[in-house]
């Protein structure tokens, strides 16, 4: 096998996104210019985790690791550079040439995969080229505008259209497509006889793509729907790329999108989600049709901490609620929090906003946000006469097991006294009957910690005080250095005037040979990339170090006065460590030489030269 080549290298890690890989094992939001979350590589309360999308690194304020892309999956899932290099090619479906991997057999599932994304990608630009550019597809497209979608939405979820005329087979054939992979796809469906035929015929085609933006299956509505005996929609089936139970409807773009805002909406169908896309709310997710998922509960609460369900305020909209809150309680991680934006009975968010308009559309999301202790205050009252006083005690029993679950003292005494307040009862009394049924349930309020596993209620996580990042204290010369490095790297002239001077060396050993390896860098490339220079460094202490250099906040404009400060304050230090390192090694020839005397001097010396340098060191850091 032969050595993967620096470009090949270098398309792989430039071909991703950091924060979407890091974003699959640690949970990231905007933090200014930077992603920033809780550190994989050890245990802390608050984030000093930081990834820099531009830059494509990562750094932890806390443990000092960093590195691009490769390094995060070599720390996390201790494997070596080459398997890093190899795992993001397989995720992100990036071919790397045959004398570059092992000469073993590759597994067919890997190239099957990829030419299963081909062929779904290929699909949808024909789809879509139908819809926009042929006669075929003008019904279509005047439905979809009718429905409120905009140039501007359909090129953007590339949304097509399949025809009467079944072509996507003869255009597969055209192209020698094998009949075993056709079949595979889930674009064809096969009678008995063994032959394909095109699966959507005469719908609107709805792509849908997974996290990485790739196509991977597809959503049909039909246009005639007077063909009473044919489904409305038709979602593609199950593929070696696409299981229905772990995808969500735009996550690819909302989990960008909720990095800034912290949270994600949940509405019912695909039409909501472009619609409310088209709104100005691009962090809107559907599942596939079905009924929600634990596998997609998982997917969203290492995408964000708030969920938002945004359903029909109707009967069947208000039952979908509840049993995505239970799901979601059974399942969610322990940060996620779930939030409800119910809309009016008997419309849709896509109804809501082609009568009210965006701005009205946004508005109601966040004024109508409620806990799900409020939807569950209003959800028991369907179906009973609160009249009856045998309906309102059962009524009051369920609603007080809601109650017991919510965290904050304040927030419970609140739902006590509307509950009091509405029915005309005594708050005191409430509140002994809700102690007791926290007795029945098991709920200690001085124990319980994180989220009850309760099917029901509202829960706020507590994390404890607040941690206070340690700032570790740096010498006036290792800041100097830190700095004169970070200029050196992006800024070619400042790089010239350092090197200028032969006799120039840093004191400290990392930077030093942080600045040799720069060198022999900048001998094969023109231009400085953070990550593309983290594969020069194979210890992590150096990695660490350039992490810290990268995370300075320094003046864009180079001021050449200031190069020549941070000159000045290391070659002071330069002479005085270059005279212990040279007593070091007088010492260490007269010890084996075993002459006592003159090892006896030197020691008193080197003694004198340390005092001294660490006399400096104290100075410098008061």
């Amino acid at each position: 096998m032969a050595k993967i080549p620096r470009n090949v290298i270098d398309e792989i890690r430039n071909s991703v996104d950091i924060g979407d890989v890091i974003g699959r094992y640690v949970q990231l939001h905007q933090a200014g210019q930077n992603l920033t979350g809780l550190c994989p590589f050890h245990e802390e309360k608050t984030p000093s985790f930081s990834v820099n999308e531009e830059k494509q690194f990562f750094y932890c304020f806390g443990c000092h690791r960093s590195g691009n892309v490769f390094q995060f999956l070599m720390e996390l899932k201790h494997i070596n550079f080459v398997e890093a290099v190899k795992e993001v090619a397989n995720d992100h479906n990036i071919e790397i040439p045959e004398q570059y991997i092992s000469t073993q057999p590759k597994p067919p599932v890997n190239n099957e995969v990829r030419q299963l994304l081909t062929l779904h990608e290929k699909a949808a630009k024909l789809y879509h080229h139908i819809l926009l550019n042929t006669p075929a597809g003008q019904p279509a497209l005047k439905y979809l505008k009718k429905r409120g979608m905009t140039d501007e939405l359909i090129n953007q979820f590339n949304l097509g259209y399949a025809p009467d005329q079944r072509i996507l087979k003869p255009f597969f054939e055209q192209q020698k497509i094998e009949y075993q992979l056709m079949r595979k796809s889930g674009l064809f469906s096969e009678d008995q006889e063994g032959k394909l035929r095109d699966r959507f015929v005469d719908r609107v085609i709805y792509p849908i793509k997974n996290g990485q933006g790739q196509v991977i299956a597809f959503s049909g509505r039909l246009l005639d729907t007077s063909k009473t005996e044919l489904p409305k929609y038709l979602n593609s089936p199950e593929t070696p790329i696409f299981n229905k139970r772990r995808t969500l409807f735009n996550l690819d773009i909302a989990k960008k999108t909720a990095r800034k805002t912290g949270n994600l909406y949940l509405f019912e169908g695909f039409m909501d989600v472009i619609s409310a896309f088209g709104a100005g709310v691009t962090n809107g997710i559907a599942s596939m049709g079905t009924s929600f998922t634990e596998e997609q509960v998982s997917i969203i609460g290492r995408t964000t901490n708030q969920l938002d369900i945004c359903y029909d305020g109707d009967e069947p909209g208000q039952n979908a609620i509840d049993r995505a809150i239970g799901l979601v309680n059974d399942h969610r991680p322990p940060q996620l929090k779930i939030k409800i934006v119910q809309l009016p009975a008997g419309i849709d968010p896509d109804e809501y906003i082609q009568k009210h308009g965006a701005e009205h559309f946004n508005n109601y999301l966040s004024s109508q946000e409620e806990t799900t202790t409020d939807f569950y205050l209003r959800f028991l009252r369907n179906g009973k006469n609160l009249n009856n006083q045998n309906e309102l005690m059962a009524y009051l029993n369920q609603v007080l097991k809601v109650v017991a679950y919510v965290r904050s003292p304040l927030e419970e005494d609140m739902y006590l006294q509307k509950l009091a307040s509405e029915f005309d009862l005594d708050r005191q009394t409430l509140k002994i009957q809700l102690k007791q049924v926290q007795q029945e349930l098991g709920i200690n309020k001085q124990q319980q910690k994180g989220f009850s596993q309760a099917p029901r209620g509202d829960y706020n996580r507590y994390n404890g005080p607040v941690e206070e990042r340690k700032v570790e204290k740096i010498t006036r010369t290792e800041l100097a250095e830190q700095i004169l490095l970070r200029y050196m790297l992006y800024d070619r002239e400042v790089w010239m005037h350092v090197t200028a001077n032969h006799d120039f060396h840093f004191v400290h050993e990392k930077y030093q040979t942080l600045y040799l390896l720069a060198a022999s860098y900048f001998s094969e490339n023109g231009a400085y990339s953070t990550a593309d220079f983290l594969d020069y460094l194979d210890k992590s202490d150096l990695q660490a170090a350039l992490g810290q250099i990268e995370q300075l906040n320094v003046e864009q404009q180079v001021d050449m006065r200031a190069i020549d400060d941070c000159i000045h304050i290391i070659t002071q230090q330069t002479p005085l460590a270059a005279q212990i390192a040279d007593k070091q090694a007088q010492l260490k020839e007269a010890n084996s030489l075993h002459n006592t005397e003159l090892a006896t001097q030197l020691t008193i010396e080197l003694i004198k030269l340390l005092k001294q340098q660490q006399q400096l060191k104290t100075e410098e850091t008061n």
